[in-house]
């Protein structure tokens, strides 16, 4: 594809959106397919320097998009950069909260409280609550138009034998989506998640040192394949921030090949 289609046709024109930790992987996937229906996007991204390619990128596509640095364990970073967005674009519609770090394979008796759980707590649940907060009355504002879509993870669903406090901190945000659809509900904004299973870099680095893993998760995976950032995963988060999702909240996608069929 040479250039996205005219902004004017596409299914989020005249909408906004963040993507946090949309400088590489997920996040990029999610940034690029909104900004091809029409979406302005706010590429925050933790260092400009992964972010403004993204945006520059969207922008040679003839979308719109911005990079907003965004620390988002920091929630007077957060407010800023919603802040910012809104004096850009003057609304914000779409609040996709994607960024995390720290899932790095333990034991839970090798555990280290700060390595692992306090940067995977800090950048999942509390993350959500800073992005939430932060939006809540812009997309309240937003109407039915209104959507807060969060990634986290089959590991929220069905556990993890090898990064066993992954799970609950990904659990965690799905209790939280629940809560928030119940609660802003009558306001017509919707919340929900999405559950991927993608080729990020951390996952494609953890393929080359290992290509025995990828081999074992594309054997379990009936479609026999990885997702892509965009395309797959992307058209997921597409599908529940335009109308065709404006009677779904509260609810987890798991869009992992068909990895996971316990939903």
């Amino acid at each position: 594809m040479t250039s996205f289609p005219s902004a004017n046709s596409g299914r989020l024109a005249g909408r906004t959106a963040i993507v946090t930790g949309a400088g590489q992987g997920v996040g990029e996937g999610i940034a690029r397919r909104l900004a091809s229906e029409g979406a302005n996007v706010v590429i925050a991204a933790r260092r400009a320097v992964t972010g403004e390619p993204v945006a520059e990128s969207i922008q040679a596509l003839g979308g719109s998009a911005i990079c907003v640095e965004t620390d988002i364990t920091n929630r007077e970073s957060v407010a800023a950069c919603v802040a910012s967005t809104v004096q850009r674009f003057g609304a914000l519609h779409i609040m996709v909260h994607n960024a995390f770090r720290g899932g790095l394979p333990h034991k839970l008796e090798e555990a280290d409280l700060d390595r692992h759980w306090k940067h995977m707590s800090q950048t999942g649940v509390w993350a959500v609550l800073h992005t939430g907060q932060a939006a809540w009355p812009h997309l309240r504002d937003a109407g039915r138009h209104g959507r807060f879509i969060i990634v986290t993870s089959p590991s929220g669903v069905e556990g993890s034998a090898n990064i066993p406090l992954y799970s609950p901190v990904k659990a965690a945000e799905r209790a939280i989506a629940k809560s928030l659809a119940r609660e802003w509900g009558p306001s017509g904004v919707t919340v929900n998640c999405v559950a991927p299973v993608a080729a990020s870099p951390a996952l494609l680095s953890a393929f080359e040192r290992s290509p025995a893993l990828q081999a074992a998760l594309e054997a379990r995976t009936p479609l026999g394949r990885v997702g892509d950032p965009e395309s797959d995963i992307g058209s997921v988060a597409l599908f529940f921030a335009s109308d065709d999702s404006a009677y779904v909240t509260g609810q987890t996608i798991v869009c992992d090949g068909g990895s996971f069929l316990g939903l």
